[in-house]
């Protein structure tokens, strides 16, 4: 099926749309969970919750802001993380040793928009390859050995090419170079 197919089958809240969504994009779903979760039990846990997901705020999806693709794998990355925080702030023996932090204040929220908006900018200036290591590493959270391998180079490279990416990203955002 494609993807036109699938966005038809979730803007009408049709119950194929969740089994397509599944089977088309479940490979890459799992492939963003996989890293970030290393508990079986959670990465299903995760799959689901990320469909849901997907399935309930499509109509927040806007094609003019990005592809579906790039869509499903923020909503897929950001569920994983929050899963992360909610269980490393809820131990199993169920005592949290902080108390849960309060809601950022506005001056907060509008401080971390506008050094993301910083950040989107110098990125945006960087080359595809440079762009896709920084993502791979530092978004989807995976490893430098993975990083290398799908790439066809060493971890050295990749390693080096990371460091370099950090210290001209900081550069271009007015941070000090030397602090890598």
């Amino acid at each position: 099926m494609r993807e036109a197919e699938i966005l038809e089958l979730l803007r009408s809240h049709d119950e194929q749309g969740m089994e397509e969504l599944l089977r088309h994009y479940g490979p890459l779903l799992r492939y963003i969970i996989k890293p970030i979760l290393r508990d079986r039990h959670d990465m299903e846990d995760c799959l689901s919750e990320a469909a849901m997901r997907i399935w309930e705020n499509f109509d927040t999806y806007d094609e003019n802001k990005g592809s579906f693709t790039a869509w499903v794998t923020a909503i897929t990355r950001n569920t994983a993380l929050n899963m992360v925080r909610k269980k490393n702030r809820h131990p199993a023996d169920g005592f949290e040793d902080e108390p849960e932090s309060p809601e950022p204040t506005p001056e907060e929220i509008i401080l971390r928009e506008e050094r993301q908006r910083e950040l989107k900018r110098a990125l945006d200036m960087l080359s595809q390859k440079e762009r896709n290591l920084f993502y791979r590493k530092y978004y989807y959270l995976q490893s430098t050995e993975k990083i290398a391998a799908e790439m066809g180079m060493t971890v050295r490279s990749v390693e080096g090419k990371l460091y370099r990416i950090k210290k001209k990203l900081r550069k271009m955002m007015g941070g000090d170079e030397d602090e890598v």
